[in-house]
């Protein structure tokens, strides 16, 4: 192998579980956000391969971080990343963090409790939203109810693929105390379908996603951008939805994603709660000035 072209999955930013670059984003800052998913996805690409060695998937993910700091040859994913982070000022602080959590994917295969959960989650999710917001001139103070929803999505995926994860590379996510505490160990999650043990670790896990989601219902309304706003509106109402799901199904033998009609009706609700409230608030502080000019 010689680059990241020859770890890729083929898959692409429409292949996630939530909306990536969507038409909701200002059309002139979506090449910036295609450019970040496209090193993360390469980076990605590079940690799950099944059959490179770690020691080939750290030096391919060493050729993502130069060409990002500005060696040439490289890798073209992080060459191209660092060109548009520098058209439009950026710092690269945030994709060098994404490589910090797919370095841990190579090298660390099971999570002891949620709090060793939340500090990967800190590297392999919260970045990417808090880009997301730097690239919106979004305010850092935006930045702990960015986390709570970032780190609830990669709960759910984590969730969502705990079989295949467990099964293709031998990495499991389920903290470890709470599967002990259900006596189970990692192999129940090979199982064709889950116990009654493991659907109850599952459903635990899945409740406190679902408080972590409880902590970011605020976020789309505190963002100045209007797209944004919505987008972050409907990521929101497709992630609560996937957690009551998880609370009630078994991710090891029933579907749990959403099809495309019910991705579709959440995101419209959620969207649509995001104009509404704002247009609440504008409405709102109206309401002082016309008062005045009746007096």
């Amino acid at each position: 192998m010689t680059g990241a072209n020859d770890f890729a999955s083929g898959k692409g930013h429409r292949d996630e579980n939530f909306p990536v670059a969507s038409r909701l984003v200002r059309a002139e800052l979506r090449p910036t956000i295609l450019a970040f998913y496209r090193f993360a996805r390469a980076a990605d690409d590079v940690a799950d391969h099944e059959s490179a060695s770690p020691d080939r998937k750290l030096a391919e993910l060493e050729r993502l971080e130069a060409g990002l700091r500005g060696e040439t040859g490289t890798s073209a994913e992080g060459e191209r990343l660092r060109v548009a982070l520098q058209a439009r000022g950026l710092t690269d602080r945030h994709a060098l963090d994404l490589l910090e959590a797919f370095r841990r994917d190579v090298t660390k295969r099971r999570y002891s409790d949620w709090v060793e959960l939340m500090d990967y989650c800190r590297y392999s999710a919260s970045p990417v939203g808090r880009f997301v917001l730097d690239l919106h001139g979004e305010s850092t103070a935006l930045w702990p109810l960015n986390d709570a929803l970032c780190n609830a999505l990669q709960v759910i995926n984590h969730l969502q693929d705990c079989a295949k994860d467990y099964r293709q590379l031998d990495r499991v996510y389920v903290p470890l105390d709470g599967l002990r505490a259900a006596g189970l160990g990692v192999e129940s999650l090979a199982d064709p379908r889950a116990s009654p043990a493991l659907r109850d670790v599952i459903a635990a896990l899945a409740r406190r996603t679902g408080a972590l989601l409880d902590q970011s219902r605020p976020f789309a309304d505190g963002i100045a951008d209007r797209r944004l706003a919505l987008e972050v509106g409907v990521i929101q109402a497709l992630a609560e939805s996937l957690v009551q799901r998880l609370e009630r199904h078994d991710p090891l033998s029933e579907r749990v994603h959403h099809r495309k009609i019910e991705a579709a009706g959440l995101a419209l609700r959620g969207g649509l709660g995001v104009a509404l409230r704002r247009l609440g608030r504008k409405a709102a502080s109206r309401q002082p000035g016309l008062r005045g000019s009746r007096r």
